[in-house]
């Protein structure tokens, strides 16, 4: 049996998406909202966490990376998300996430992809849905920095550029310097522009 632990945080989706994935004889499924899934994968200790990138905030994909690299006693639970390729930003930290398995849910045929994504994952072996390359390859042109994109983070939090600079141990300059350089990267009117934008394509 395949203990599937899945993340989503839209609870109609998530049990109608849990039921119809208990149909399938070797797969034992769990639910829970992104928040949650650090506790409740430590108590079930999944083979798999199948988790919707759209529905997580900001901190879901990497607090289930540091899951997998220190959460449980035994094996770590294997990371298999769906994703859409027109948000290039969630694929890439899926993929510094560790996540061994891509599934497109715009595409025609996606809960049979996922349950055979699921198998595929388990046994661990790497499963990307062919549609989703685009936003793979998008996800290599991100302009960003990581420095860039931990500023924007903040700011996107509604932290001012003070508290920037005393969050990351950087000048006030520094820090204007930086949402100058997010702002023409991003092509964007301004801050709040930019912080659209960067969370349109998922980077943030």
């Amino acid at each position: 049996m395949i203990r599937v632990l899945l993340v989503h945080d839209a609870s109609l989706v998530r049990s109608v998406l849990a039921e119809w994935l208990r149909r399938e004889p070797d797969l034992g499924v769990c639910g829970t909202s992104w928040h949650g899934a650090p506790g409740r994968a430590r108590l079930m200790r999944p083979d798999v966490c199948a988790a919707d990138l759209d529905s997580s905030d900001t901190c879901g994909i990497p607090a289930l990376g540091e899951l997998r690299a220190c959460g449980t006693a035994g094996p770590a639970p294997r990371l298999l998300v769906l994703a859409s390729a027109d948000r290039p930003g969630l694929l890439k930290r899926a993929a510094e996430a560790g996540a061994l398995g891509y599934v497109d849910k715009d595409r025609e045929g996606s809960p049979e992809r996922l349950v055979s994504g699921i198998r595929s994952v388990a046994a661990g072996e790497r499963f990307v849905d062919a549609s989703l390359g685009l936003g793979f390859l998008r996800a290599t042109q991100i302009p960003l920095t990581r420095r860039e994109l931990s500023v924007l983070s903040l700011a996107a939090e509604g932290a001012s550029v003070a508290e920037i600079a005393g969050c990351l141990h950087l000048s006030h300059g520094t820090v204007r310097n930086y949402m100058a350089a997010i702002t023409r990267k991003t092509g964007a009117r301004n801050r709040i522009d930019a912080i659209r934008i960067s969370q349109g394509e998922g980077w943030l």
